[in-house]
């Protein structure tokens, strides 16, 4: 499943860079982004480009809303199922895994959506770039540490620096 999932998002990626970079390009060639996405590649077309937008939209729909339910919907039966546990330590035990987990798939689809399902007419290339810097470097640095904080030495540690932190300053 993981792997068909990346082969179906590897050829929708060469399928929109094939389709973007196939419009014809005006005097500006620079790309104000820190890489080369179609949303941003498809600002620079001097031609109509959008049968191409609405089209990454309808992927988009595909590729990105229809896992999203499917996941918040079998979290939802998750949920159910947690809340009729009798054992209050096995209840919390689900939650704090399912928190993990949800939070990481907020943290991946989050950012996904606001670039790629966004109106063309709100969009701002230093909006982009901030999210772009959110979706490429700090959801990866975080997963760990999410997954991290369910070990309780981990949870420990980091009380003991945050407790420490505040008593630098207020010093």
């Amino acid at each position: 499943m993981a792997l068909g999932s990346w082969l179906l998002g590897a050829a929708d990626g060469v399928m929109q860079a094939a389709a973007s970079l196939s419009f014809p390009f005006c005097n500006r060639h620079e790309i104000d982004h820190f890489f080369c996405e179609a949303p941003t590649l498809v600002r620079l077309a001097c031609s109509n480009t959008s049968a191409f937008e609405y089209v990454m939209y309808i992927c988009c729909v595909l590729m990105l809303l229809i896992p999203l339910s499917l996941i918040l919907t079998s979290y939802s039966l998750l949920l159910s199922a947690v809340l009729h546990m009798r054992s209050t330590e096995a209840r919390r035990k689900a939650f704090a895994t399912c928190s993990s987990h949800l939070a990481v798939v907020g943290l991946f689809y989050g950012p996904a959506i606001f670039i790629y399902m966004r109106p063309t007419s709100y969009r701002s290339a230093k909006h982009d770039k901030v999210v772009s810097v959110f979706y490429t470097i700090f959801t990866p640095m975080l997963n760990p540490v999410i997954y991290s904080l369910r070990n309780s030495e981990v949870k420990g540690a980091l009380r003991k620096c945050l407790s420490r932190c505040a008593a630098l300053k207020s010093d």
